[in-house]
């Protein structure tokens, strides 16, 4: 009898745990459900976090860190999903590595990422990411080969963001890939810094404001006049 009593306030105990859990669920799927229509990041995040303890799910958890990532909280991003290179992890879990491991100044990590993404679906702007990061690494033949894709896929209408500025700005995604070959050919060849300014040239006839450009134009002619000043003084 005593067991059978024991048996029965433990399947009761079990029941009632079960249904909080559910009802919990529910509470911040509706919970979640709402943080989304007021756009409130934090909101989302916390049921999300919530959520993932509740009922683990890997697509919940890519969505979390892409929201973390978003919103340029790229350490929790990478906290929640990892860093490491996983042939299992969905487009939307590699985008977040590459990224935020972009961000944190990791870029040979975030490579890595770009190239898995670049081998699922190659496109013109990924080519850029991928030229931007070789050459950070010093790899201008690797990031030249890109350059050469990324100018021959993209289109009139694709922009580019860039941030150097107080105020981002966009230019067309062909100035930009020009304003990296300018920086290859300097790279590979430091004294033709004529060839290097012309292709400048080419990225500030498509967009006069593209502000980058003018301000690499700018540091290689005080390059090449340098010399010249030093002789004057002497």
């Amino acid at each position: 009898m005593k067991k059978l009593l024991f048996a029965l306030v433990l399947l009761i105990s079990f029941n009632g745990i079960a249904q909080t859990k559910t009802e919990l669920q529910k509470h911040y799927e509706a919970f979640y459900d709402e943080m989304r229509l007021q756009g409130d990041i934090d909101g989302v995040i916390n049921a999300l976090t919530h959520l993932n303890i509740l009922s683990p799910s890997k697509e919940r958890k890519d969505t979390l860190a892409y929201i973390y990532a978003n919103d340029n909280r790229h350490l929790q991003a990478l906290n929640t999903i990892g860093i490491e290179k996983l042939d299992t992890d969905s487009d939307l879990a590699v985008q977040v590595k590459a990224i935020s491991l972009k961000a944190l100044n990791q870029p040979k990590r975030a490579l890595e990422q770009f190239e898995v993404l670049n081998t699922r679906t190659p496109n013109a702007y990924l080519a850029y990411e991928l030229a931007d990061l070789k050459i950070q690494l010093g790899d201008n033949a690797g990031a030249s080969t890109n350059v050469d894709y990324g100018l021959s896929n993209a289109k009139d209408d694709m922009k580019y963001a860039f941030y150097e500025r107080q105020q981002p700005y966009e230019v067309p995604l062909k100035a930009a890939f020009l304003h990296l070959k300018a920086l290859i050919k300097f790279n590979q060849n430091k004294e033709d810094i004529d060839g290097a300014i012309a292709i400048l040239d080419e990225a500030l006839k498509i967009d006069p404001n593209f502000n980058l450009a003018s301000l690499s134009k700018q540091a290689l002619a005080s390059r090449k006049e340098a010399p010249a000043e030093t002789g004057t003084k002497q």
